[in-house]
């Protein structure tokens, strides 16, 4: 069966600049939000007033002036740029090539259980869940950005090198939990976007407009942040712990649950929405956007 029209096959150039495009633009914009929700979801702490927040958000600088409490919150920039760009160039680039062979291969059979219009859009999220679980593979890039924003005191002096070296597999502590969160996350990000797209009448999507594809974009993060959060926050504080003492992921559960509450499973979503719903958005609304304008000028 032939792939529907709107899974034209954009060039891998095409998908590559305009997935690194919208990570380079996501980090410039946004890491000093990323850094401020990890720092909330990292804290076990109730926050009771304005001066202990400022000690979460900004650690040693709470009483430092605004602009030293600005630059605080760049921490580990530069494996943020090296994970945030590869991050988005594998999945918002690397989605449409899973589409591509969904489309080519099952694109009946999604049409068969789901119905045309909806079999389309499970098929673009099951392309994102899929390419979800592979990121894993940029774990350990993660979890040291990770740590720099809310840990930095695990680094003690050491370079990357070195602490590559030193622990080796321990980088993927917790690929498991990454994994479970990823799958339904991008699952949601990219079946949000889709079915917003076909409730706006869209049969290409790769002819959306500006508008139409920001639409879709909140559409798909707000559905990947509320159903992801719980999972991120195991992951966030499986990975901020020192290197030299871990802490599983069932174990930080039965923590939470006996110190924190079920509550404590969302903590960080509010600021999420506001700060990193955006960020999300911002991203996501570009790569949707520019994977098309790319491929049109190149072509």
């Amino acid at each position: 069966m032939s792939p529907p029209s709107s899974n034209k096959k954009e060039s891998t150039t095409a998908r590559v600049l305009g997935s690194g495009s919208a990570g380079i633009a996501e980090l410039a914009v946004f890491h000093p939000v990323d850094t401020i929700a990890k720092r909330l979801m990292s804290n076990q702490t109730k926050i009771t007033g304005l001066p202990q927040l400022q000690t979460v958000i900004f650690k040693d600088y709470a009483t430092a002036s605004a602009g030293k409490k600005f630059f605080s919150l760049f921490p580990g920039l530069g494996y943020a740029a090296g994970y945030k760009v590869l991050q988005r160039v594998y999945k918002y680039g690397g989605q449409p090539f899973v589409r591509d062979y969904l489309s080519q291969h099952h694109a009946s059979k999604f049409e068969n259980a789901f119905g045309k219009s909806s079999g389309k859009a499970i098929m673009h999220a099951s392309a994102g869940s899929l390419i979800g679980i592979g990121e894993i593979v940029l774990l350990p890039l993660d979890v040291l950005k990770i740590k720099r924003q809310t840990n930095p005191e695990a680094f003690r002096g050491r370079g990357l090198f070195k602490i590559i070296a030193d622990e080796g597999m321990g980088l993927y502590r917790g690929w498991q939990w990454t994994a479970a969160r990823n799958a339904p996350g991008s699952f949601a990000l990219f079946g949000g976007s889709a079915f917003a797209k076909e409730a706006l009448g869209i049969k290409d999507y790769n002819k959306a407009t500006w508008g139409e594809n920001f639409i879709a974009s909140v559409a798909g993060a707000t559905a990947s942040l509320v159903v992801s959060a719980p999972l991120d926050v195991i992951k966030t504080r499986i990975q901020n712990r020192n290197f030299e003492n871990p802490e599983g992921g069932f174990k930080i559960v039965s923590n939470m649950m006996k110190n924190e509450g079920l509550t404590s499973f969302f903590k960080g979503l509010t600021p999420k929405l506001l700060m990193t719903g955006p960020k999300l958005v911002f991203s996501f609304w570009l790569a949707q956007t520019l994977i098309p304008a790319f491929d049109k000028a190149l072509n």
